[in-house]
């Protein structure tokens, strides 16, 4: 699609989607057959406890009795009769739809069923069963015997994910009618899940060991989209949302004594406009017109600033120069070659009448206030005092001593912009505790919710990050299928394969919304764990993004963005008739090939534009002031692949788009820069400016491709002592006082194995006595 098709996406970016979008997006459309079944299993038991009454007719109490004596029922032995009483407490959870009208009430009594069954101790006796799934090695072995394993394969772990995803999920969202009784309900299961009390992890690091397990190949059958929609909504739940993450932010500035945020960025980026993207045709075309002339390449030039006037009108169709970057073979990089999706697009011949090409209007004022770090403020000084006086003051930014009065205002201007961020801080507090580990003592650590997860995480995090970013590459539309590549399908795929068309193109939408939602569910939960991370400490977040980074993270990004990411932002890969709550209150009509082709009427699939806006910001996290990484997205040729995904015509995606862009616009040459005016006036108008950031140009003094190595191995040394001081703590530390009173050494009890009292006469004629004792080597002894 061409830029002019595409119309403006009234998207609203949350910390997730609708609550019955989430609650549907965790059954696949193969398991609606299970949704009886689970009906079934409770009728059966409760029409035999409860004679001719409903559920909804029940008083708190009886409800209550009943669910008591189903949550006895989980204590029997027999595999098969608690399958039967999990599915009937399932039932519960999923809003025992058979006596509801319509979906409003299906997630009523769901939620209301959740509060209940919480109240009840009923996650922690399903956490109970959850482990005893997960170290259930026959379940395993028959797995891995299996040449194709199917949704039979993980039945138990699929009923005791999704009663548990639905507690979490429907305690979690928050909502004006709740009484107090579930606000201080939510409160309780909150602090259960954050700080562990009878386990001596959190939750959500059982749920990464269920991920590094079946991505080491040892449990196939786990179904792991249930597993990362649970994980990422218990992150979502303890550690706190976008808005949440503000406050925290705000609470946390104030506490040192940081001056206020310039602006609430959320609020920003909700009032931006999307802007009209590069046409992207005409340039292919004049590109192929120009691919026949000879073209030299020149390394970074520094540009003089005079250069701008000679440029020709950058809006003017006939006088656009050639994208260089986009006529360059896209060689090294991502899997070999990159499929470059509109590379052999060429158009005929040149339409008579051309569409009428936006121009850029600015705003009065720009939409963020520029920031400047006190690193700038030092660049700045050192180039004057160069210039002006013939030598350098170090870091003192006070003396202006023998410099001009313009550079008086401009260090003044300087100064009222600069912004301090709590990660400047903390690397400054990190930097004297090193130094003076004796005389600052013990740092105190609070305990939040997140210093808890990264503490029991930070063993195992290079594998989680690795195990997490497989699955990210398999679920994601470029990959092609290979061989030793993960098998993401078993909580899909059905015990029967497709026999009819229909069935085959339902399989299909089912197996690539499938996709849709682990992509959505992993790039959620990565961004949630960089920006908490981010806050709690810098070198925690340094340490996760260091080994997402080594995992080829950002290739990978930018491979799934090497795609029509218009198509995949409006792919209709869902059947609204069979999302839960629809189906299970409402006849189903006869589905037919036209029904599934047609697909909703939405703009736009939710999920999948919220994806792209996730990874986007990840990639932001971890190329952002790292010149070592932004090579990498130079070297990759991100720029073209970027360039695309400008066609989305929603802010929020394209501010994250121009921030890549802008990072790497000195790298890319000035050719690129004059023949890419549109999307550099984009930046301009879109972007936080930085005072003295000469993105622009290529003159920058950061842009020394020599330090990138020194930079990335520097900071590697900075998180390993953060993590050895903070979290190793060796017995005996070289700082540890020595005791030396003899009769304190010699009355310390010393742990001793329980045979050595029959033994020990025998060990002191042997060990002591049978020994002569040679002085004079002990007065040797140097």
């Amino acid at each position: 699609q061409g830029s002019v098709d595409c119309p403006n996406l009234e998207f609203e970016y949350g910390d997730a989607d609708g609550h019955g979008a989430e609650l549907a997006e965790l059954y696949s459309y193969t398991e609606e057959p299970e949704l009886s079944t689970n009906r079934r299993c409770f009728e059966e038991d409760f029409h035999a406890q409860v004679q001719g009454r409903r559920w909804l007719e029940l008083e708190r109490a009886q409800q209550k009795a009943y669910v008591m004596r189903l949550l006895d029922g989980l204590e029997v032995v027999n595999r098969d009769k608690r399958l039967k009483v999990a599915r009937a407490i399932l039932y519960l959870a999923q809003g025992v739809f058979r006596d509801c009208d319509n979906e409003g009430d299906v997630l009523h009594w769901s939620r209301h069923n959740s509060f209940l069954l919480y109240q009840l101790g009923t996650f922690t006796a399903f956490l109970e069963l959850l482990n005893m799934e997960i170290d259930n090695s026959q379940a395993c072995s028959s797995a891995l015997r299996k040449p194709a394993i199917s949704l039979a394969d993980s039945t138990e772990l699929r009923v005791l994910l999704s009663v548990m995803y639905l507690m979490v999920e429907n305690i979690r969202v928050e909502q004006e009618a709740d009484p107090p009784e579930w606000k201080t309900c939510r409160e309780t299961f909150r602090m259960e899940l954050s700080f562990p009390v009878h386990t001596e992890e959190p939750f959500a690091l059982l749920l990464f060991t269920m991920v590094t397990k079946f991505c080491s190949g040892h449990a196939p059958h786990f179904p792991m989209k249930k597993v990362l929609l649970l994980l990422w909504k218990v992150l979502l739940f303890t550690l706190g949302g976008f808005e949440a993450l503000q406050a925290m932010k705000v609470r946390k500035r104030e506490e040192l004594g940081l001056p206020p945020l310039p602006e609430d960025s959320i609020q920003v980026m909700r009032s931006m406009r999307a802007a009209s993207p590069p046409t992207y045709s005409i340039e292919l075309m004049e590109q192929q017109q120009q691919k026949r002339g000879h073209r030299s390449r020149r390394p970074l030039v520094k540009q003089d600033s005079l250069d701008i006037y000679n440029e020709r009108d950058p809006f003017k169709n006939d006088e656009a120069g050639v994208d260089e970057e986009e006529n360059d073979d896209v060689d090294s990089g991502i899997e070999g070659e990159l499929d470059l999706m509109e590379r052999d697009v060429i158009i005929p011949a040149m339409p008579a009448q051309r569409p009428p090409i936006e121009r850029v209007s600015f705003p009065k004022g720009l939409p963020w206030a520029p920031k400047v770090r006190q690193k700038d403020i030092e660049h700045f000084l050192e180039a004057s005092r160069n210039k002006f006086i013939g030598f350098t003051l170090g870091q003192d930014t006070e003396t202006l001593i023998g410099l001009p009065r313009p550079i008086h205002e401009s260090v003044k201007t300087l100064k009222q912009h600069k912004y301090v961020s709590i990660s400047d801080v903390q690397i400054k507090n990190e930097e004297e505790l090193e130094k003076c580990p004796m005389s600052l003592g013990e740092e105190e650590v609070q305990e939040t919710p997140c210093e808890i997860l990264y503490r029991a995480m930070l063993y195992n995090l290079p594998q989680y990050m690795i195990a997490l970013l497989k699955i990210l590459l398999a679920a994601a539309p470029t990959s092609k299928a290979k061989t030793d590549s993960i098998n993401i399908l078993a909580d899909v795929l059905p015990e029967e394969m497709p026999i009819t068309v229909l069935q085959s193109m339902k399989l299909g939408i089912d197996v690539n919304r499938h996709k849709e939602i682990i992509v959505k569910s992993i790039s959620a939960l990565l961004l949630l764990l960089l920006k908490h991370f981010k806050l709690n400490h810098i070198y925690q977040f340094e340490y996760v993004s260091q080994h997402l980074v080594f995992a080829n993270c950002i290739p990978l990004i930018l491979k799934f963005f090497n795609q029509n990411i218009m198509s995949y932002i409006t792919a209709k890969n869902s059947i609204s008739v069979l999302d839960y709550p629809h189906c299970t209150v409402c006849d189903l009509p006869e589905l037919t090939a036209e029904s599934l082709e047609a697909g909703d009427n939405n703009q736009f699939c939710w999920r999948n534009l919220f994806s792209c806006i996730n990874l986007l910001r990840i990639l932001n996290k971890l190329t952002k002031w790292k010149h070592s990484r932004t090579m990498m997205l130079v070297v990759f040729k991100s720029a073209p692949i970027l360039k695309r995904a400008l066609k989305v015509k929603q802010a929020m995606m394209q501010l994250y788009v121009l921030k890549l862009l802008k990072i790497q616009t000195k790298y890319l040459g000035r050719q690129w820069r004059k023949s890419n005016m549109k999307t550099m006036s984009a930046i301009y108008q879109k972007v936080r400016h930085r005072m003295n950031d000469d993105w622009a140009y290529g003159n920058d003094i950061d842009a020394r491709p020599w330090d990138f190595q020194a930079e990335e191995c520097t900071l590697r040394a900075n998180i390993e002592a953060f993590n050895s001081r903070r979290y190793d703590k060796p017995q005996d530390s070289e700082f540890a006082p020595v005791d030396n009173c003899l009769q304190s050494v010699l009355g310390q009890r010393l742990e001793l194995p329980e045979d050595f009292h029959y033994s020990y006469e025998l060990w002191l004629e042997r060990e002591v006595f049978s020994q002569p004792i040679r002085w004079e080597e002990l007065l040797h002894y140097q």
